[in-house]
This record gives C-alpha cells, sequence and structure tokens, in this order.
C-alpha cells in the first residue's frame, strides 16, 4: 500500500512569542516494512534553524529553533510511504510467556543481547504504571504455558471488547487505574493500558505512533496508536487494540518509545506568547485508489496529538 499523509499542526498566541524551541516526531521511521519515498517539513515563520537528529530509541527527531518575533506557528508534514505486508505468524509458535519473562530478567548473567535491549520496554514509564492491578486484568489471558503472542492476542481481544472508544472522555493525564476503572478511552488509553498488562506481567511492550488509513472504530481522525509485544522468537509484533487486529498495510509508523511522551509529534518551550488556540488537520491518502481517512482534531484530541500545550518558559 502506498499513501501520502499530510499533519499539519497551527498555533495561534494571544501575544508576540520571542524565542521558541521545538522538538519534532515527524518523519517515519525506517523500517524493513515501510519504506519512505519522499518527505517535506514547512514551517511558518521561516528564518528558522533545524538540526535532524536521532533520539534515545532510534527515532527520526527534528530540533527547531525560531529566534525571530512570531504571532503563529505552522508546521505541516508531509510524506509518501510505501507500506509492506508483514509476513504470517502462528502464535502458537511463539515461545511461553513464562520463559519470556525469564529471559529478560537479570540472573547471574544479563540477558541475551536481543532481550537486553528489549528490556528498556519492561519497566514503568511516565505514563505506564506497573501495577498487581493491571496484572490481575490479564490473568485470563496469561494462563499458564500459553505462548506470549497467542497471550497478548487474547490481551488485546479482551480489551476491544470490554473498553467502549470514546473520544473527550479522559486526557493524558487521565491514570491508567481510573480508564480500567470507567471502560472507555481513545488508542493512546487503549495502547497505554494494553502496555500497562504486559509490562504487569514481566513481558516487553513499547508504544507505536503513528496513522492508520481506515478510520477508527468510532470514526475519528487518521492519528493513531499501537503496541509491540516482544515475543521471541518473532522479535517485535504489532497489535492494535482499539482495532482488535495485527498491524499490516493499513498502519504507517512513525515513531516508538516507551509511552507517548517519547515520541509526542510536537513538542517545545517558548519564551512570551500569552495563552494560545491550537488545530491540527491530518489526512491519510491511499494512492491506490482506496479510500482517504482525514480529520481536523477536536480540542480534547490536540492535546493528545501533540502532548502538553507548548509552555511559557
Amino acid at each position: 500500500m502506498r499513501y501520502r499523509v499530510r499533519h499539519t499542526t497551527h498555533y495561534r498566541y494571544s501575544e508576540e512569542v520571542l524565542h521558541s524551541h521545538q522538538l519534532l516526531h515527524l518523519v517515519p521511521r525506517p523500517v524493513p516494512y515501510q519504506e519512505c519515498l519522499e518527505h517535506a517539513i514547512h514551517i511558518s515563520p521561516g528564518g528558522y534553524r533545524r538540526r535532524d537528529d536521532v533520539d534515545a530509541f532510534g527515532n527520526p527527531l527534528s530540533r527547531i529553533e525560531i529566534a525571530q518575533r512570531h504571532r503563529r506557528l505552522e508546521v505541516r508534514a508531509e510524506m509518501e510511504i510505501e507500506v509492506h505486508p508483514r509476513p504470517p505468524l502462528n502464535a502458537s509458535d511463539s515461545l511461553p510467556w513464562e520463559r519470556v519473562v525469564a529471559s529478560l530478567s537479570y540472573w547471574a548473567t544479563p540477558p541475551a543481547r536481543e532481550s537486553l535491549d528489549a528490556c528498556r520496554f519492561r519497566h514503568e514509564s511516565p505514563y505506564v504504571r506497573v501495577k498487581s492491578l493491571f496484572s490481575v486484568y490479564a490473568a485470563d489471558a496469561f494462563t499458564a504455558g500459553r505462548p506470549v503472542l497467542e497471550a497478548s492476542y487474547a490481551l488485546m481481544t479482551k480489551l476491544n471488547r470490554e473498553f467502549r472508544y470514546a473520544p473527550g472522555e479522559t486526557t493524558i493525564a487521565t491514570p491508567l487505574s481510573e480508564i480500567l476503572e470507567k471502560r472507555r478511552g481513545v488508542c493512546q488509553d487503549f495502547a497505554h493500558l494494553m502496555i500497562a498488562c504486559l509490562r504487569s506481567r514481566g513481558l516487553a511492550a513499547r508504544y507505536v505512533s503513528g496513522y492508520v488509513r481506515r478510520l477508527q472504530q468510532s470514526g475519528t481522525c487518521a492519528t493513531h496508536a499501537w503496541v509491540a509485544v516482544y515475543c521471541p522468537p518473532f522479535g517485535w509484533v504489532e497489535l492494535d487494540p482499539t482495532n482488535n487486529v495485527r498491524v499490516s498495510t493499513d498502519h504507517v509508523a512513525i515513531a516508538w518509545g516507551r509511552d507517548f511522551g517519547d515520541v509526542s509529534p510536537l513538542r517545545g518551550v517558548i519564551l512570551g506568547g500569552g495563552s494560545h488556540e491550537l488545530a491540527v488537520d491530518v489526512s491519510v491518502e491511499s494512492l491506490d485508489g482506496k479510500r482517504e481517512a482525514s480529520a481536523k482534531l477536536a480540542p480534547a484530541e490536540i492535546t493528545r496529538e501533540n502532548g502538553s500545550p507548548t509552555a511559557a518558559h
């Protein structure tokens, strides 16, 4: 599948911004199953400095500095991407989940190299707590001796069945324990909660941010989040609990990390600016003749899209 994606973020400030620093995760991550054919980032006002870098998780990162005074900031990313199918997997051929937990544990010797890298995604992170209540919630999926991918599929299906997609009812600050209690949220909540359940069982799971061609189950926007689970001998397998599917050619990955905080599309600090208004517009167009997913994000979703509002500093 080939896609054209446009992601526009627009800030309007009540007072002049004197200086601005922004971090952008808007360049697709290079991975074997997708190829970025074209990419451009347009920023207004002009006259900015840009330095392209790679973050601690291997994601492309752009650092932007705007030293001139401005009342508006627009960042528009445009890209054309080709996504290839993943090979089929037999979930029953993955290792028992208890063996995977043991492989991620430090005993007399460090874990094997591939497991050592996965250990970065095993522990608690700012938006994902490791708690017994998440382990208990996942217990019926992780029965004794069950293959880890099979158990992860069962957990994904359980989340999809028992939780309602409900835009605007949660924020980035809503604790996962509250989301578990109320059984509603958006794709970010589905992903964070599934990661919390997996890590609370001692497994490694990471947060993946990107876009989806098919509209989400309630018909919202084209930005999306899902989960990657460490499943030897297959390595990392990506699962989408919001739509209850293994990730394939409908998904475009931009970045991955421990949770949303590591991969926010745009985050920064400013000097001045006063209050601000924020608008985000995203479109995902299939170039293979299939339908386009697009949306202007509602205010509650914009905060989740870009993380905390750009801070006066």
